[in-house]
């Protein structure tokens, strides 16, 4: 009877055990999801609080003892309130002290590859405990998933001169940009302890994630920290340039000062003693939107220069974007032309010589529907495009698609594909999506193709190569251009969008060329009027 007892007891003491690991950060309990072991909360540097307000993040000590990683850590500090939209209706629990991260294990995970998410929210808003999210579906494809929370808003992405005065080499801001390289640091020091393989490590984000992603290809301070990347709906955008004002922008030390002086706090000590959220909320309604800034270190120059000189991490990428991304996100498109004969003459005095090219592209027959196309392709098309591009032409290996993909509560509320609804498909969470998020159906067809995207998704972080079980082989783009295209299901195709690549291309050149305008947000009605020809342009 003793003997059974004890048994009975080791059994029982199993699970357990396996919650608790021993890494060089320290000792962790997680819990249990299925077969999974789940860590939540797990801080990757020091609270960037008081005087570490707008530092790199600091490298933690090891702890002692056992701590508890059973739930999220808070959000890092957002604006709140706002007009209400699909993307927001939940209240998240925030602080600054946020820079934590959480992971999902597969049963006797050894060696396993790992992606590390980075959430969206145009560097702004999100967190990595949002329900959808929620690694448990892709985990269960045999890869370690890891999430982080990044410095958002005013406290991540703020660059002033007093910043500049505090480190040797001048620099400041990219705060939001240092806490994602730490929490890849993080991951390559501690990530075999769980079960995880530090050098198969995949960066994933959408969004302001997938910008993040450029954004860590370009950063030489994140080279050798990942081996594959895949962005979904990332944006190419001009940046600020710390010490200049250039495409549209002051120099960003420039802001800092105009920012600092509208809240009435000028120099950085009087910033560091305001309250997080009151000066997150003040930032934001005083005009401070967050950007990478080219710094000449943790980003020395313009993303599109970096591609273009070779200078990107060579890694395969899976990238792409969806038909209807601006439908969620009409803030983003110029207004309606009163008439098509309107439209086509204010598009021809913007666009001069490339006017009639823009209109073969999106016509003025719909316009309404052209300029959500022409905003859509400038922003997130031209993007993917190029991406996958620049990687071929470096001798990696880049998969391009568009998700294409309808269902009843989208279509019927004119949100076709919208920005982001790939995202519950990508992740198998139909049920994490925020309230008034249009609400995905949970039947066969709609989890068969949910299946399929994760197998392929899984796959690319396993390979570099996305292949789905009984699903279309997925070519890499290469010469002929290739593209998988998810409507109902993959279909494989090649040219996608004809002639919108060159198009978009030759319009930032000209801008480069110039000099005074950025190529984000300003397209279609609200283009400047376009910069004669250059040579290559």
């Amino acid at each position: 009877m003793s003997k059974l007892l004890f048994s009975l007891a080791m059994i029982a003491a199993t699970p357990a055990a396996a919650q608790v690991v021993n890494a060089p950060a320290g000792t962790v309990r997680g819990t249990t999801s299925g077969s999974l072991r789940v860590f939540k909360g797990i801080p990757y540097a020091k609270p960037p609080v008081g005087d570490l307000r707008w530092r790199p993040p600091a490298a933690l000590e090891r702890w002692s003892g056992e701590r508890a990683t059973t739930a999220f850590g808070p959000a890092c500090v957002q604006p709140s309130g706002g007009a209400p939209n699909i993307y927001n209706g939940v209240t998240l629990p925030m602080s600054e002290d946020c820079l934590s991260l959480n992971i999902w294990i597969p049963a006797k995970a050894r060696n396993a590859p790992v992606m590390v998410w980075i959430h969206g929210g145009s560097l702004l808003t999100g967190s990595s405990r949002e329900a959808l999210y929620d690694g448990q579906r892709l985990a269960e494809r045999g890869i370690v998933v890891v999430s982080i929370n990044y410095r958002l808003g005013v406290l991540g992405w703020l660059a002033h001169p007093d910043l500049g005065k505090e480190n040797a080499t001048g620099r400041s801001g990219n705060y939001g940009l240092m806490d994602q390289i730490a929490a890849l640091r993080w991951v390559r020091k501690n990530i075999a302890a769980f079960g995880g393989d530090p050098a198969k490590v995949t960066i994933a984000g959408e969004s302001a994630g997938g910008l993040s992603a450029l954004y860590l290809m370009t950063s030489p301070q994140a080279r050798g920290l990942f081996r594959g990347a895949i962005a979904q709906s990332s944006y190419m955008i001009s940046m600020p340039e710390l010490k200049r004002a250039r495409f549209g922008l002051p120099s960003w030390e420039v802001g800092g000062q105009l920012l600092g002086q509208a809240l009435k706090a000028p120099s950085i000590a009087q910033m560091r003693k305001l309250d997080p959220a009151a000066l997150t909320g003040a930032a934001a309604k005083a005009g401070f939107f967050p950007f990478g800034v080219v710094d000449g270190e943790a980003l020395p120059r313009q993303m599109v220069d970096a591609f273009d000189r070779g200078e990107q991490a060579r890694v395969p990428v899976l990238a792409g974007f969806n038909q209807g991304e601006i439908r969620s996100l009409r803030m983003l498109a110029p207004r309606t032309a009163a008439s098509p004969a309107d439209y086509e003459r204010e598009i021809t005095t913007r666009y001069r010589d490339l006017a009639p090219a823009f209109l073969r592209l999106y016509p003025s027959a719909d316009h309404a529907e052209s300029t959500i196309a022409a905003t859509r392709d400038s922003l997130y098309g031209w993007t993917s495009e190029r991406l996958a591009r620049k990687q071929t032409a470096v001798g990696q290996r880049a998969y391009l698609y568009l998700f294409d993909h309808g269902y009843p509560a989208a279509d019927e509320a004119g949100l076709h594909a919208f920005h982001a609804s790939e995202l519950p498909y990508t992740w198998g969470t139909f049920d994490g999506t925020p309230p008034r998020w249009p609400k995905v159906p949970a039947t066969a067809a709609e989890r068969r193709l949910s299946d399929t995207m994760i197998d392929y998704w899984t796959s690319f972080v396993r390979t570099g190569q996305p292949a789905a079980r009984g699903a279309p082989a997925w070519a890499p783009y290469g010469s002929a251009q290739n593209y998988v295209w998810f409507a109902q299901g993959p279909v494989p195709r090649s040219d996608l969008f004809p002639g919108m690549f060159e198009f978009n291309e030759t319009v930032v050149c000209r801008r480069r060329a110039a000099g005074k305008d950025g190529w984000n947000w300003n397209v279609g009605l609200l283009a400047p009027e376009i910069a004669p020809p250059v040579a290559g342009c």
